[in-house]
């Protein structure tokens, strides 16, 4: 397909994909992380928990023991994948691909207590093992997106409207 056909599908972002961007964001309880392993040629990709803290910052939690904990200190640009399914036909349901920059949050930092407290009060069970040595919260830093949207409906978004629709007040 050539550039000019993919830019004619591409839709310029309006006020539907904002909410729906803020909406999905919102949701998301987890998603795929896709980071790449040290001298690596292929991306490792794992299910991670996720939250959103008052700033609509996308927060991880996890453990030394896995793979991607290693990648993302390695290497901090990854690729996570958000959006729930429904009934019927996955690739019916909206979806977004983001390209994230990760950074571990240090539990020294000013920020810490109120990066744990908001992830716990959404995820209550990670209570268990938040506070466990070989655990570490990461803040995922959207820097650009392909959102789905159904069909006829992508977008691509940049840092800019990435903000602006998590920020914002949603109805």
């Amino acid at each position: 397909m050539s550039e000019t056909a993919q830019t004619k599908i591409i839709r310029d972002t309006d006020m539907e994909a904002l909410n729906l961007v803020a909406k999905i964001i919102m949701a998301a309880k987890h998603g795929a992380l896709a980071a790449f392993e040290k001298n690596g040629r292929f991306p490792h990709i794992s299910r991670i928990q996720l939250s959103t803290n008052e700033e609509g910052q996308l927060i991880t939690l996890v453990s030394d023991l896995a793979p991607h904990t290693a990648c993302m200190r390695d290497d901090p640009h990854c690729a996570l994948l958000i959006g729930e399914t429904g009934k019927g036909d996955p690739l019916a349901h909206p979806r977004m691909s983001l390209d994230v920059i990760a950074s571990q949050v240090p539990n020294d930092s000013a920020e810490y207590n109120t990066i744990r407290e908001s992830h716990l009060a959404q995820h209550p069970r990670a209570k268990l093992y938040a506070d466990f040595a070989d655990f570490s919260f990461f803040k995922l830093a959207p820097q650009k997106a392909s959102l789905n949207g159904g069909f006829g409906k992508a977008y691509n978004l940049t840092e800019a409207e990435l903000i602006a629709a998590i920020t914002s007040d949603q109805d």
